[in-house]
């Protein structure tokens, strides 16, 4: 009765990421956008720690009837991908007439990464972009360039969802894993100063967290050029 118990809390957890998503469509629609970021921000808190807890509990033995992974699955599409092409809608970010088509493509081609079976390595690596559209987000608020470079931003991760580049999940790929987790809590601290002030952020958050980019996108890259 207890693991049950135990297994049922895990996927309550995991559930109210789909709460949390919804609280960030409603700052949203008040243009609220730091508490937008930080109910995503939870909702990131969240997803990070519901599969090691899912793992210890032994959700799919305790609960087979039950899947973690289709619910984390749904729960990540509305606040990974969701949130974010509802906020570029109402946001100034992206050249008018332009927002809604955005949106629409973010959706889209965010249900491909979703629905692809291919979609991570057994080292743990993501292939192609992994429709992390909540950080995307966050980086064109941090960074506010112009509409159309915001734009063609838009269109790059778009398209490079179909390109079969790896990209890094910090804690699941055993390559450098100590300097992923450390770069990972800095780029947290850097995420969270951002949130808490006014957009855009001062230079040196926008450095801090460009070189974290830089850092996970060169380690898929080199991974995937050894390939």
């Amino acid at each position: 009765m207890n693991a049950r118990l135990g297994a049922a809390s895990v996927h309550l957890l995991t559930a109210t990421g789909a709460v949390l998503a919804f609280l960030a469509l409603r700052a949203v629609e008040t243009h609220d956008w730091q508490m937008m970021f930080v109910w995503l921000g939870i909702a990131l808190v969240v997803d990070a720690i519901d599969g090691p807890l899912a793992r210890w509990v032994g959700v799919k033995e305790v609960l087979p009837r039950f899947s973690g992974e289709r619910l984390d699955l749904i729960v990540d599409y509305l606040a990974y991908v969701v949130v974010p092409a509802f906020a570029l809608t109402e946001a100034t970010l992206l050249p008018e007439g332009t927002r809604l088509p955005a949106a629409i493509a973010i959706l889209l081609s965010s249900l491909f990464h979703v629905a692809d079976l291919n979609s991570k390595t057994e080292e743990g690596y993501f292939v192609g972009f992994p429709a992390i559209w909540n950080i995307v987000l966050l980086y064109l608020f941090v960074l506010e360039p112009a509409p159309l470079v915001s734009l063609l931003i838009v269109a790059f991760f778009v398209a490079f969802t179909f390109v079969p580049l790896l990209a890094v999940h910090p804690f699941r790929v055993e390559r450098l894993r100590p300097l992923s987790c450390l770069v990972t809590l800095v780029w947290t601290g850097t995420a969270a100063i951002a949130v808490a002030n006014p957009f855009p952020s001062p230079l040196w958050i926008q450095i801090l967290l460009l070189l974290s980019a830089a850092y996970f996108t060169g380690v898929g890259l080199y991974r995937w050029l050894m390939r």
